[in-house]
């Protein structure tokens, strides 16, 4: 179980590191790879539900997706066309050598089928993906960041589903707190 508690404690790293796109748009604390993961998983979760899809299956994809960058670092779009980096797949395989191989295997699959954007799950969860920075750029922008325009244009344009659009559309209308409004009771 040594290597288990060694894949928990890499994946905490990514509660330290920051999405660094959003550097470039100027945004001086952005949020964390983790912070993005949790919110993509919920995203995920909620396009699979209208989708057809599996929504656990989905959500963990989502979780799971962004690992990884616990040993490269969050690459900004624009670093990829300047860095080789190793596939998300074979870094896995090297984060998850050490665990028993039933955990390994979970993880390796997640991974694996996310990279390949081929199952119903994958098509949600790149999706989620998509659609999470997309709200968090209204977010940004909504707290003064008139940057972050081209993150919610590519954003949008990467959208493949319905459900997904729809409510990339419904957060561009609205307000991050319009939620508040909501009535109790």
């Amino acid at each position: 179980m040594r290597g288990a508690a060694g894949y928990l404690f890499e994946a905490g790293l990514l509660k330290l590191s920051k999405r660094t796109g959003w550097w470039i748009a100027g945004i001086k604390d952005p949020e964390s790879v983790a912070e993005h993961s949790f919110r993509t998983a919920i995203a995920g979760m909620m396009i699979a539900s209208m989708e057809g899809a599996d929504p656990t299956r989905t959500a963990m994809l989502c979780i799971l997706h962004d690992t990884p960058e616990a040993r490269i670092g969050d690459i900004p779009h624009v670093g990829r066309n300047y860095l080789t980096a190793t596939m998300a797949e074979d870094i896995a395989a090297d984060q998850t050598a050490e665990c028993p191989e039933p955990m390994a295997a979970v993880v390796l699959e997640a991974i694996g089928e996310f990279e390949s954007g081929l199952t119903p799950e994958a098509i949600c969860a790149k999706d989620a993906d998509k659609l999470e920075c997309l709200v968090q750029a209204v977010e940004y922008q909504h707290g003064g960041a008139s940057t972050v325009g081209p993150w919610i244009v590519n954003s949008l344009a990467a959208l493949q589903t319905d459900t997904a659009r729809a409510i990339a559309q419904a957060a561009l209308e609205g307000n991050p707190l319009d939620w508040q409004q909501t009535r109790q009771g």
